[in-house]
């Protein structure tokens, strides 16, 4: 079977679709659902429906000994309990995804940071909606009172990083931004000891 391309390989603006129009199909207190019309590269219309989401922030919290906190707590939307990294939605589409890291680190755990280092803006469903994960690491930390919100019902627990990436490993732990986060957190703390 041959290669129906001729021209060579694609390049980035050749696969770019064009967004020429859009209506709102669901607005509500998270979600906002918008039907787009874009342009192919062929230059054939097509629809997508995407969420478009103000965007969101997470923490992976290290201490000095090497432990980590996970946030345990029932999602609904799919009837499991879960092992998560501090996270929230941002206030606005405009805050800064630091800002917002340290209010759900402080609201959740108790905990401040004296470091917080990006670890990179994650993009948990890139098909379909435009939420981007702010994730941080958290380092140097103390220790105050939590609050979280009305709705939240939070259980805090304290392991070491090599065990919650364990649990990565078993299937145990399956949130994508909780996945990415204690991934990158041990990469960049065995790169913080090797210079060191």
């Amino acid at each position: 079977m041959s290669d129906i391309r001729t021209s060579g390989p694609l390049t980035d603006q050749d696969m770019r679709e064009i967004p020429f129009s859009s209506e709102t199909i669901y607005d509500g207190k998270i979600l906002h659902v918008e039907r787009w019309q874009v342009t192919c590269p062929n230059g054939r219309p097509a629809l997508r429906e995407v969420v478009v989401h103000k965007g969101a922030a997470a923490v992976v919290p290290v201490y000095e000994d090497g432990t980590t906190l996970l946030v345990r707590q029932h999602r609904v939307a799919v009837d499991r309990i879960t092992y998560e990294i501090p996270a929230g939605k941002l206030d606005s589409a405009g805050e800064d995804p630091l800002d917002c890291a340290v209010r759900e680190l402080r609201e959740e755990t108790g905990l401040t940071a004296g470091r917080m280092t990006l670890l990179t803006s994650y993009l948990p469903t890139p098909a379909y909606c435009t939420e981007k994960i702010g994730i941080f690491l958290a380092q140097d930390l103390t220790q105050g009172e939590t609050c979280p919100d009305e709705d939240e019902f939070l259980g805090l627990v304290r392991m070491p990083l090599d065990e919650a990436i364990a649990m990565v490993m078993r299937g145990d732990i399956r949130d994508g931004k909780t996945i990415c986060g204690l991934l990158m957190a041990r990469e960049v703390i065995r790169a913080q000891k090797e210079q060191a």
